[in-house]
């Protein structure tokens, strides 16, 4: 072999003992998941526990339920309507929690959504991220 060559096949080798040091010797990465979906049994609805990250990410914000006449009101956009034609809005029970909950009826004038059954006055509801935390919850785009 030609000097050269005993060099390069020498840094060759040293290069391969450090990549492979450098690979053993890494941290181990730790998978948080940004949203876990409770477990419940067919039929009932679930709570989305999000992490402070995902709640960022997702732009979440809120509104709470007012009092509308012998009802009650939130902004249209914390409307979510299903395939099935039922009107549901996510409550947020306690920080990084939601939970769909149906209303009904409905009525929507001037981007209002007026119900007289569903959450009481003062229940905060998602308002941004709505369609985000129905994915989330049938784990659409998995």
């Amino acid at each position: 072999m030609r000097p050269s060559q005993s060099r390069l096949a020498a840094a060759a080798a040293l290069g391969a003992t450090l990549l492979l040091a450098a690979c053993s010797s890494s941290p181990t990465v730790e998978f948080i998941n940004p949203a876990v979906v409770e477990d419940v049994p067919d039929g009932a609805i679930p709570n989305i526990t999000l992490t402070e990250d995902a709640v960022e990410r997702l732009a979440i914000e809120t509104v709470t339920v007012e009092a509308a006449g012998d009802g009650f009101v939130v902004p249209s956009a914390a409307v979510l309507i299903t395939t099935d034609g039922n009107y549901w809005v996510y409550t947020n029970p306690e920080p990084r929690v939601y939970r769909r909950h149906e209303i009904k009826p409905v009525v929507e004038e001037d981007l209002q959504a007026f119900f007289a059954d569903g959450p009481e006055v003062g229940t905060s509801v998602v308002v941004a991220g709505v369609p985000e935390l129905y994915g989330t919850e049938y784990g659409i785009g998995k």
